[in-house]
């Protein structure tokens, strides 16, 4: 359903041509960043990056520290090298993982502390029933 812009609060058509406009990024930009959030929005992948975020691991070592098949861990390593939140590097027979560079460990301090928020502290939720 589409809202008129005079319904919404605090738009007034008349003032739209005052409003900061910011460019998107381009479309590559986009869907490179849609993959990576998909990638991490699973919370067994989210539970591997932030065990990484702790250091690199060898994929034995997640898959204990998960309770899981190698194969399983290894299967969602795969997908988060491949929307490359995650790097790896090879020692002898071992695969070791770490998170891909300090954006990622950003992005994942951040949701924790956006999940971690009890939603009571921001204006718009002003005037609702806790």
């Amino acid at each position: 359903m589409m809202t008129d812009h005079a319904d919404l609060p605090g738009c007034n058509t008349d003032s739209h041509g005052d409003c900061p406009r910011h460019p998107l990024p381009a479309e590559a930009t986009i869907e490179s960043a849609a993959l990576m959030l998909r990638a991490a929005g699973d919370a067994a992948r989210l539970r591997i990056l932030l065990l990484l975020a702790g250091g690199e691991r060898c994929v034995t070592e997640l898959s204990d520290e998960e309770g899981e098949k190698v194969a399983t861990v290894s299967a969602r390593l795969k997908l988060l090298h491949s929307a490359r939140l995650v790097k790896r590097r090879r020692e002898a027979k071992h695969i070791y993982y770490a998170l891909a560079d300090h954006h990622v460990a950003g992005l994942l301090r951040d949701i924790l502390e956006h999940a971690a928020e009890d939603g009571t502290t921001h204006p718009e939720n002003e005037g609702e029933i806790a």
